[in-house]
């Protein structure tokens, strides 16, 4: 499916497309970031790294580090930051979280990055916001509950009010922008034309995005491949790629060719490469956060559904 022209959007500084990357830390050690960052850095990317401020308390569900729980990887994080990197929110810690928990990661984010998240991706605990099934409406509910043999529902309550893991009002007054669909197109701009937008079906968030498909890396190098970079750039649109660089990035204590190839083709194009935030806040002085269009919403749903059944995206 071809990308679709956004027009009228001026780039800062007469670049000609935006592009960047949200990574969760699933996976992820500390030498394989260090290792990928640094790459990143000296090629002159600024993105944005999605970290778990508190360290575990009971069994966790995914590897990679967290900040509370490593004080070197901590200190990389905050080298990150003073180069330019974002430090996004990837809920609490890997394993369900209380509220009380949340309000400690966040008051711990806080501290160690100087303010509160602007940026946040869901892990899959039990406080993710508006996830599993909710993250759609009407019929295409249902068709992903078949999809997914209902092994979603029920597991999802950080928007729930009764639940022990409600942090919604937390959410809305303290996290600035949340992921939601994710697509195999690498112009996330010309499917959800409308980001940052504001879904008065789901209050608990202050405004949503989409981003393109790379989960890992074999994804990831499929949706930034030659022919999907020269159209973003033919279109003048925006790339925001979600990936998880602890799978699969370093092999061997090397970083994977084809990554170091086509990151490094990128980057010659003149494109304004900036953290998540700063390019979702570019658009929302533009634009503003305007509800979503219900109609939109459809189309995005349906065509995430499709893309979900094909494709396998996240």
């Amino acid at each position: 499916m071809r990308a679709r022209r956004r027009a009228g959007i001026p780039w800062p500084d007469g670049k000609d497309f935006a592009f960047t990357i949200f990574d969760d830390p699933d996976g992820q050690d500390e030498a394989t970031s260090r290792r990928v960052y640094d790459f990143l850095s000296d090629l002159g990317y600024r993105t944005t790294i999605g970290v778990w401020p508190l360290a575990p308390r009971r069994a966790v569900n995914s590897g990679g580090e967290t900040c509370q729980g490593n004080p070197s990887y901590l200190s990389h994080c905050e080298r990150l930051q003073r180069e330019g990197f974002e430090i996004g929110y990837h809920c609490a810690t890997p394993h369900d979280s209380t509220r009380e928990e949340i309000i400690e990661s966040l008051n711990l984010f806080s501290s160690y990055f100087g303010h509160d998240p602007v940026t946040m991706a869901n892990h899959y605990n039990s406080d993710a916001m508006y996830w599993g099934p909710v993250r759609l409406t009407g019929i295409h509910q249902g068709i992903y509950q078949l999809l997914t043999l209902g092994k979603t529902r029920g597991r999802f309550f950080g928007h729930i009010e009764s639940h022990p893991s409600f942090w919604g009002d937390i959410c809305r007054n303290r996290i600035g922008y949340c992921r939601n669909l994710v697509f195999t197109e690498l112009n996330t701009l010309g499917v959800c034309p409308q980001m940052p937008y504001y879904d008065p079906i789901r209050p608990h968030v202050r405004a949503w995005y989409s981003s393109a498909d790379g989960n890992q890396r074999p994804a990831f190098v499929r949706v930034i491949r030659e022919s999907a970079q020269d159209e973003l750039v033919e279109c003048g649109g925006a790339a925001i790629v979600y990936t998880h660089f602890g799978h699969g990035f370093v092999e061997n204590n090397k970083l994977f060719p084809r990554f170091v190839e086509l990151m490094t083709r990128l980057r010659r194009q003149n494109g304004w490469f900036v953290p998540v935030g700063t390019l979702l806040d570019y658009l929302a002085a533009r634009n503003g956060i305007r509800p979503i269009d219900p109609s939109e919403r459809t189309r995005m749903e349906r065509r995430w559904l499709f893309e979900k059944l094909f494709h396998g995206t996240s």
